[in-house]
């Protein structure tokens, strides 16, 4: 389990950042805070690999916090019928 708060990129639609409690922002990688932009809190979540996330494999997440000590999920791939019907509705 990990306790994480979860942040929505100002930057890129669609993108969140996953960060452990106690990771400050300004610890990661110069280019993912550039390209990311100011993050903006969603919510604090107690992550477990047999729960169920909206866009995330929670088992892929708590890896990747694991090992990086974050997750980024970047927006789901759309078929261009479906983008270009969000965009125009």
């Amino acid at each position: 389990m990990a306790a994480c708060l979860v942040y929505r990129s100002d930057n890129m639609a669609e993108t969140y950042l996953y960060l452990p409690l106690g990771t400050v922002f300004s610890d990661l990688p110069d280019a993912l805070q550039l390209t990311f932009g100011e993050p903006s809190l969603v919510i604090r979540l107690d992550i477990k690999a047999d729960m169920k996330l909206a866009q995330a494999d929670p088992a892929q997440v708590l890896r990747a916090i694991d090992e990086q000590g974050y997750f980024l999920q970047l927006p789901p791939k759309l078929p261009v019928e479906e983008l270009i019907s969000r965009r125009f509705s």
